[in-house]
Order: structure tokens, then sequence, then C-alpha cells
């Protein structure tokens, strides 16, 4: 085979230098794999909104914990599992001892993250809050510099605050269009400010979980996260929600939806971690911006959500994703 340029080659020079320029535009492998995965995320985190959604709108099922319950049981039975017949690495004694009150913590904040979101949904609706968890990365990025020592130029810091910007024109924008699920005039700032809040939370627990993942494994911290959170969602549960889950009639499609919801969490939580090892907990944030698009694609054809009531969400999705 003939070099490029030379005389004998079918391809000249020029078109030789920009072939190898194209090539090295092309993005690597490492990449397409964050990419590829924050996709998948995006896509589980579609589903466990319209699961929620549905739960809410058409069964009247308003049990936070008990969604989310599912999923840190599914946790502990895997993960913990490992752990416990594995033969390498820390064993389960030893990580409960000297680690375990700090994933005990971790869960915690966790826990209370997942219930305020999840609470959001009998406020305002899926686009609403898929679009307002977008906090979460500017607590991630301060977080990170923070604890993580990483550093960001000044071009990072205001795309953070024009964020911020799209966000509260968001919460605008809900208080001056749409109504309830249940078609009830909306308490819709109370609902976003409880997504805010849980956001936030997912920001301190995400920052922990790229700490864990780098000094020790993704199993080990689901499992203990899991294990955690199994407990203190089970006391929650039986607090707050005992009432809520005697008195609801269920049935078959309500039964599905609460498992299903469960299982894109635990899918999720699964891969999370995963996507983090391959790059950080901020750079899988903004990846998953685009789960804000697949939310408000699943409201459109599923929820019949108007295209003209949701000029105020398209319009606030571009700012927010733009400063990014």
């Amino acid at each position: 085979m003939e070099p490029c340029g030379s005389p004998y080659s079918i391809t000249s020079g020029s078109d030789c230098a920009r072939l190898i320029h194209t090539l090295d535009t092309l993005p690597d492998r490492k990449f397409l794999k964050v990419f590829l995965g924050g996709q998948i995320i995006s896509l589980l985190i579609c589903g466990t909104a319209v699961t929620s959604q549905i739960l809410q709108q058409d069964h009247g099922v308003a049990a936070p914990t008990t969604q989310t319950f599912v999923n840190y049981l599914l946790l502990t039975l895997v993960y913990c599992g490992i752990i416990c017949f594995r033969r390498e690495g820390d064993t389960f004694y030893r990580i409960f001892l000297q680690r375990g009150w700090k994933y005990a913590i971790v869960a915690a904040i966790d826990v209370e993250a997942n219930y305020l979101v999840v609470k959001a949904y009998q406020y305002t609706t899926l686009t609403s809050i898929q679009m307002l968890d977008c906090i979460t990365i500017p607590v991630v990025l301060f977080l990170s510099f923070l604890f993580l020592r990483v550093r960001y130029r000044w071009t990072h810091i205001t795309g953070i605050l024009v964020c911020l910007v799209g966000l509260v024109g968001l919460v605008l924008a809900d208080l001056t269009t749409g109504r309830s699920v249940h078609g009830e005039p909306s308490n819709k700032l109370l609902g976003d400010i409880l997504c805010l809040l849980g956001a936030s939370l997912y920001g301190f627990s995400n920052v922990a979980e790229e700490y864990a993942v780098r000094f020790y494994t993704r199993v080990e911290f689901l499992g203990m996260v899991g294990l955690f959170g199994t407990f203190i969602s089970g006391i929650q549960l039986l607090i707050l929600e005992r009432d809520e889950l005697t008195t609801f009639s269920w049935n078959v499609e309500s039964a599905f939806l609460l498992v299903g919801f469960g299982v894109f969490m635990f899918l999720l939580y699964s891969l999370f971690p995963l996507v983090i090892k391959w790059s950080s907990a901020a750079a899988v944030n903004l990846s998953i911006l685009t789960a804000d698009l697949y939310s408000l694609l699943f409201g459109l054809f599923i929820f019949h959500f108007k295209v003209c009531q949701r000029m105020y969400h398209l319009l606030t999705i571009k700012y927010i994703v733009s400063a990014f």
C-alpha cells in the first residue's frame, strides 16, 4: 500500500490531511463509553419518573418511601451477598466496623433525597421535576471542588450561574402555567422546592459515591448503602406510610408499576458508579441532561402534555443545557 501523498497514491496529500484530521476529531472509546452509559442512565431515570407519575396520577399512590424501599432491598440482596461470598477484598464484618458509619450517613442523605423528589410528584409535573433536578450539577461541582480537590475554569463557573438562572426561569414558568396531575389547582411551588432540596441532596450522595469508587469498590458502596438504606427507609415507611399502605386498594397494575420503579432504580444505581469510575460525578451528571428531553417526549405521548403549554419548559431546557 502506498503512503498518502505519494505520486502513486489515489488519495492526495490534502485529502490525506483532512482524513487524519477527521479521525483525530472522532470521539475516543472512553468518551463513547461515558456518553452511552449516560444515555442508558437517562432512560432509566426517565423510567423511574414515568412509573412514579403514573402511580401518582392514575392510582393515587402517594408512598415515596415505599417506592424506594424496593430499590434498597434489591441492592442489599445482590451486593451484600457478593461481599459476603467473595474471596478477595475486605470482609463484610471489617467494612461494617471500619466504614459502616460513613455509609450510614450517605444512605440517610440518599433516602431523604429520593423521598423529597418522589414526593414532589404529588404537587408538580414530570417535566418540571426532571428539569429542576439539574441543580444537582452545581452542587456536585462545588462539592468536588471542596472535597475531591477538583479545579474548574471561569467558563465552568459561568456555566453554573447560567444554569441557576435557567432554574429560576423554570420555577417561574411552573407558577404561571399548567395544573396539577389531578386537574386541581396545584401547589407547584411546593413541588419545585421539594425537588430542588432532593436534587441538592443527590449531589452529596453522588460525590460520596465518586469518593468510594476511587478508594474502595463499587460493590462495597452499593451493598452498604443498600443495607443502611433498607433499614432507614423501612423505619420511615412504618412511621409515615403505614396507613397509606393498609388503606390503599392494590391491584396488579399498581403492584407491577411499584416493582418496575424499584427495578429501574436498582439498574440506575448499579450503572451510575460504573460510569463515574470511567469519568467523574460531574461528567455523569452533565451527560444525563438528556433525561429532561426523554421525559418531555414521554410526557407528550403518555400524559398528553400540550406543546403550547410546554414552550416555557422547552426554552428553559435549551437555556439550562446551553450552560454546559
